[in-house]
């Protein structure tokens, strides 16, 4: 039987749908959706930003059990998000200090988990980078934040939804074949680390093991793995977590990740749901850009939607709920903090 404190496990109770699965939709997406925007529409301006996050969470928290949104950009968004969908708020800055080696992260100044929790967030998440290969003063400096966190959070009683994201320091192109053959076992070591109890971690947001562009029969040139050694990296990351964790679509496009998701499904991974942002939404920038916000609303009425909603039937197939990692929910001892 696993002990969690009732504000925890009130919190994932409302950012899962009735299954006890997380259907979440992400768009936190700051420095990365104002560039978007500008190379669609021409100009930057704030306000293009929170609309576009306004209108997505209008149209898609009606299909979602949680949604992942900023303070910064995102404050009309969770205004108008659909009665019952749950909030994740982001906690960290968007992006890196390119000048310092490490991509270190950092948070926001005038930020907290309990002004988080104040603002009506269910969960803290943070993003990290990481390279486990990477020297120790590094990763240290990382170890400690991350701890940091998790006694904060722990503190105010909030779930901790912690997603790494890795990297090779010696490989510039993570995109690239090099890349794609090493992920494997850098996901499988952050989720070995960051899984101790030292973190505090409630919910880790995983990337997919493989880079399915390079999976045979997915690729459309150079492999990096059969679809059986895919298999095997899917199977042994999902043993190794004793957290329950959700996929990030890392951007990939909608077609792409729900060839991914189903393919986990074919395997029986235990994972929990997902935090789908840009595969849902992405394509909708350049409507948005060029036509205004009469035509995004309506591309997300239509293809928006379809995105989301062929997601969730996939998740209705094979997701299990976030409990399954402790047993049934009846094994779950709710506390108070």
């Amino acid at each position: 039987m696993v002990t969690i404190t009732k504000g925890k496990f009130d919190g994932l109770q409302r950012l899962s749908n009735e299954n006890g699965v997380i259907a979440a939709l992400a768009i936190d997406q700051r420095g990365s959706l104002k560039k978007m925007i500008k190379e669609a529409k021409g100009t930057e301006d704030k306000k293009d930003v929170e609309d576009f996050k306004q209108l997505v969470s209008e149209e898609l928290t009606p299909y979602a059990s949680a949604i992942l949104l900023d303070l910064e950009f995102g404050t009309p968004a969770i205004k108008a998000r659909h009665e019952g969908c749950g909030l994740l708020t982001s906690y960290e800055k968007t992006g890196y200090d390119t000048t310092i080696a490490g991509k270190l992260p950092d948070l926001i100044e005038d930020l907290s988990a309990l002004r988080i929790k104040e603002n009506g967030g269910d969960a803290v998440k943070i993003l990290v980078y990481y390279d486990p290969d990477e020297p120790a003063e590094i990763n240290e400096i990382k170890y400690a934040f991350l701890e940091r966190i998790g006694a904060e959070c722990r503190t105010v009683d909030i779930p901790f939804f912690l997603e790494p994201i890795t990297y090779d320091s010696k490989v510039t192109d993570s995109s690239s074949l090099e890349y794609a053959k090493l992920k494997p076992a850098k996901v499988k070591a952050a989720i070995k680390e960051f899984s101790k109890p030292r973190y505090g971690v409630d919910v880790l947001k995983l990337e997919v093991p493989v880079n399915f562009n390079y999976v045979e029969g997915f690729a459309k040139g150079e492999t990096a793995y059969t679809q059986s050694e895919a298999a095997e990296h899917f199977e042994e990351c999902s043993d190794l977590s004793p957290l329950p964790f959700i996929y990030l679509s890392a951007g990939v496009t909608a077609e792409l990740f729900h060839k991914t998701i189903a393919f986990a499904n074919q395997h029986n991974v235990q994972y929990s749901g997902v935090l789908c942002g840009r595969a849902t939404w992405k394509d909708g920038i350049e409507v948005y850009g060029k036509q205004g916000d009469d035509a995004l609303r309506e591309w997300l009425r239509t293809q928006g939607k379809e995105n989301i909603t062929s997601l969730n039937e996939l998740l209705d197939a094979g997701a299990v709920p976030w409990w399954t990692k402790y047993g049934t929910l009846d094994d779950v001892h709710v506390v108070e903090k």
